[in-house]
């Protein structure tokens, strides 16, 4: 067992307790990939994490000229952005146990299919009502290829340098994505006779692009080691629609008739929180059924979607990133949406004038990707996480208190350049540290629990600061609009802060989440063998196995 990707993690004396993984027979030696299958593999994987951020940002270009054409108000235009990360993040979980399960490459082929036939059907809507809803469907397929990509990765890549740097250009997909999708999405808006329709038509032709790429790259399935191959669709049920019924107040709680205490957003919400609380405790319930030797199991009793325990692992730095990651998306698509916003409904700028603004965050993602992947193994997470959270902040910092009549340079070019730090490396760093604290057969669900994280905190920031926008914009009487969009930009400011905070607090001491070479040679785990793993100079952690030979897989 490769003792060095367990990282720089410190354990107290209570966590150095056996950790048990489940008893499969045998796990299959991944299969020999030549240096090109080996690229396009990656290559693919980080089409299709484009091609789902893209799907998100694409789509905020062209928010005026929708608006235009179907005569709506800026607040009525938020569902089009949070609709796809909505329907996206409530059921990854999902897809990332059924990944797990029945295949990953199975999953990744059909979410690239119905996401293609999805995105091309926004091309063809007349009114918003049937836009957003089938922006909502067409988030079921991002929901399928995400996970699916992450433990496709962690399965064709040991830990090894390699899998550093396939992870560390995979996370570029993310950032880029919205960059791109931004510009290209812009350009197209502004140039071609089907104005806000021509990106749908441009997603499409990538995310096919993706499945055939999918066809030749991604190697056959293999059997999961898990013996346990029930869903829990309860639990699947009762987060995907309290998630769904929280994000839906948050945005509609402005829009109703008599607004926060209109008596169904009171409903719904106290409703969300239920449906959460019940999931949370069935959860631990079924984990703690599994655990029992002495349990009886049933049909009702399935392995749980996400184990409660994944969340302390690490001392809890498990669940710190997750809320890092949360957080900072928050930050980084609140930031992308008003500022897009700004320039067209405030500056009155064209699409490309606006776009050509956004072009500094296409060059600064490229070199902070090309950092992480070979800076991975060597800086440690806290610098990663705190500049990337921080660096996000003050891009929305400068919009809070921006001048519209500066120059482009004094507030708008460094905001720009900065902006993207946070997405970068925080999701490069999340990703190969939730693989790196994940069991082989956790990997699509840990990676789509991060994931999950992220399209919320999406959907949240846009949906809090489009209230606070318009909390300010009602009671504003008479001053210039821009207040609004500082407003908005403040709230922003402040979910970067607070992953900023959470990165120095539970990060210190924390070393790199890249490969390392390992100081001693690995050995193979057989029978009831235990042995112990360095995590750092002075801690270490037993892990105790039965039947397998490679606990790399």
């Amino acid at each position: 067992m490769d003792t060095s990707n367990a990282g720089e993690l410190k354990k107290t004396p209570s966590e150095k307790e056996d950790v048990k993984s489940d008893p499969p027979s045998q796990l299959p030696t991944p299969p020999t990939r030549s240096a090109f299958k080996s690229i396009l593999l990656v290559v693919t994987m980080t089409l299709g994490m484009m091609v789902n951020t893209a799907g998100s940002t694409s789509i905020t270009m062209t928010l005026p000229t929708i608006g235009k054409e179907f005569h709506l108000q800026e607040n009525e235009l938020q569902w089009l952005v949070s609709a796809y990360p909505l329907s996206s993040g409530c059921l990854l979980l999902v897809f990332g146990r059924v990944a797990d399960l029945y295949g990953r490459k199975k999953v990744f082929l059909c979410g690239s299919l119905f996401l293609a036939i999805f995105t091309l059907a926004c091309s063809f809507q007349h009114d918003v009502i049937s836009l957003d809803i089938i922006r909502g469907i067409q988030g079921i397929g991002s929901a399928a290829i995400v996970p699916a990509s992450l433990g496709i990765l962690a399965d064709a890549f040991p830990p090894s340098r390699a899998r550093s740097l396939a992870f560390a250009t995979f996370s570029a997909g993310a950032p880029l994505g919205g960059v791109v999708g931004s510009v290209v999405g812009g350009i197209l808006t502004q140039y071609t006779a089907k104005t806000w329709r021509a990106p749908f038509y441009l997603m499409t032709g990538l995310t096919v692009l993706c499945f055939v790429g999918s066809l030749i790259s991604i190697d056959p399935d293999v059997p999961s080691c898990d013996p346990d191959k029930r869903i829990d669709w309860l639990g699947a049920f009762s987060v995907t629609a309290g998630l769904v019924l929280i994000v839906f107040v948050l945005s509609q709680g402005e829009l109703a008739p008599r607004k926060w205490a209109t008596p169904y957003i009171i409903a719904l919400i106290i409703l969300g929180v239920l449906l959460l609380v019940l999931f949370v405790i069935w959860q631990q319930y079924l984990e703690k059924v599994q655990d029992d030797p002495n349990a009886v199991h049933s049909a009702l009793t399935p392995p749980p979607l996400i184990k409660p325990s994944l969340w302390k692992r690490g001392e809890g730095r498990f669940a710190a990133m997750m809320i890092i990651g949360f957080v900072n998306w928050a930050a980084f698509l609140a930031w992308i949406f008003w500022v897009q916003l700004y320039f067209q409904n405030y500056l009155q700028l064209s699409v490309i004038q606006s776009v050509v603004r956004f072009l500094p965050m296409v060059v600064s993602g490229l070199l902070c990707n090309t950092f992480v992947g070979i800076m991975a193994a060597r800086v440690p997470v806290i610098y990663l996480t705190a500049i990337g959270t921080g660096a996000t902040a003050v891009a929305c910092l400068l919009f809070a208190l921006i001048n519209p009549g500066a120059s482009y340079w004094a507030f708008t070019f460094p905001a720009s350049v900065i902006s993207v730090m946070g997405a970068d490396f925080v999701f490069s760093t999340g990703t190969l540290f939730i693989a790196k604290v994940s069991m082989p057969h956790e990997q699509s669900v840990a990676g789509a629990l991060f994931l999950t994280m992220n399209q919320l905190g999406t959907a949240l920031g846009v949906a809090t600061t489009t209230v606070v926008f318009n909390r300010v914009d009602l009671h504003r009487h008479g001053r210039d609009g821009i207040v609004s969009y500082k407003a908005a930009q403040w709230t922003a400011f402040a979910f970067g802060v607070l992953g900023t905070l959470l990165s120095i607090l539970f990060f210190r001491g924390v070393g790199p989440a890249g490969f390392r070479e390992p100081i001693d040679k690995p050995e193979t785990l057989n029978g009831d063998e235990e042995r112990t793993m360095t995590l750092d100079s002075n801690q270490d952690i037993k892990v105790r196995s039965k039947e397998v030979p490679n606990l790399n897989r």
